[in-house]
This record gives structure tokens, sequence and C-alpha cells, in this order.
């Protein structure tokens, strides 16, 4: 199994108290499935998705990345983690604005020690970025910048793409268009995909679907 949360637990300070945000979390996802992940607005859907990326850590429980702890490594380890083995896609575009195009779709992999020229082309010919290699972040549409974002997270060819509402800025043809090609480039890396969305039309799109409501999977 690529990926297994067991019994995840988070908490965050609140007025009043602590707040349970996670509460026994479990989740699985293999290597080539794609999972969504829906839940009301506070549901934790994308703190799940920041503990599952080391982006924080847990109160309790286990996640297993490739049979890896991640709540047991250090900062240095959960950032190794981040660069070549899980890509993670924001709402947020995250780019550069100093790099060009394609210095920014390069930029992971190379960090990664994982730059492939070959598959960055692909990934430029099929994310429609060839006429737009040399220019940077602010000169490119919303929908052109997360094709980058997009691109750059898959350069590295992670095991695990993580995202978290990839097109919730884009309208909806071009969100259409944008998950056409995530679905077909994580297809053909062989990685798995955990998504969160609320849109039901996305989630429909993927493999598979599990809710989240009031810190637990229902």
């Amino acid at each position: 199994m690529l990926l297994t949360a067991r019994e995840v637990h988070k908490t965050f300070e609140a007025v009043g108290g602590r707040t349970a945000v996670l509460r026994g979390v479990d989740l699985s996802l293999d290597s080539g499935q794609s999972l969504a992940l829906t839940g009301e607005s506070g549901s934790g859907k994308s703190t799940l998705l920041h503990l599952i990326g080391g982006l924080d850590s847990a109160d309790q429980g286990q996640i297993f990345i490739d049979g890896a702890d991640i709540l047991a490594m250090d900062d240095a380890g959960r950032a190794w983690l981040r660069r070549g083995t899980v890509g993670i896609v924001f709402q947020q575009f995250n780019l550069i604005p100093s790099l060009t195009v394609a210095s920014n779709i390069e930029f992971q992999a190379r960090l990664a020690g994982k730059y492939d020229a070959d598959w960055v082309d692909v990934l430029i010919d099929h994310f429609g970025l060839s006429s737009q290699v040399a220019k940077y972040p602010e000169q490119l549409s919303g929908g052109q910048q997360q094709r980058v974002a997009i691109a750059r997270t898959l350069a590295s060819r992670p095991r695990l793409v993580l995202a978290d509402e990839p097109t919730g800025n884009l309208d909806e043809e071009t969100a259409s268009n944008v998950m056409d090609m995530l679905l077909s480039l994580v297809t053909e890396a062989g990685a798995g995909l955990l998504m969160v969305t609320h849109s039901a039309a996305l989630a429909a799109r993927l493999d598979s679907r599990v809710h989240l409501r009031v810190g637990q999977i229902e």
C-alpha cells in the first residue's frame, strides 16, 4: 500500500480551549489509484492533506508512505520526502516569480536530483506550455499558472500526488481541461493521487471517494 493513515488525530488551540479537527482518521491508497476527499468547510480535509504531506505533525496516529512512517521523521526527513516521493499541488500556484516557466517546472526535480529533460518536455507539451516556457508567472493567465504548478509537481515523478482544490481558482472549462491533464499524467507516472475537492463532478472522475465529516471518515 502506497499510503496508509491509521487513527490520525489533530487538535488546534482555539478561543476557549483546544478544538479537535481530526478524530481518528483511517485512510489508504495504492499506487495507480486516485481518491477524492470531500467534506464541508472546516471538516479537516486540508489539515489531513498537510499531515500526509509532512507539512504538520499529528497529535496521535501513524501515516506511512511507501512503508516509511512520516510522523517519526524530523523536519529534514519530511522535506526530503516532499522533494522526491510526495508532490503537492495547492490551490494557490506558489510559483517563483523570478524564474521562467521552464525553470519553475524544473525547480523541484532538480532539488530532488531527479531532473529528466525528456519527462519535462513531455509535461510541457502535454500541458500546452511550449509557447510559454520563456515567460514569467506574472505574464500567464490563472489557468496557465496552475498548469505550470501541476507540471512542476509531476516533474520529479512523485510516488504520491496530493492536490488541495487544484482547480478551485479556475473556471469550469479550464478546470475540466486541467483535470484531464492531471489524471492522464498521474496514470502515466504510475502515481497515487489524493485530491481534496468540493466539486462532486470532479470527485466523480476519480477512482473512489471518501467523505470527511466533523473530523472523521464516513
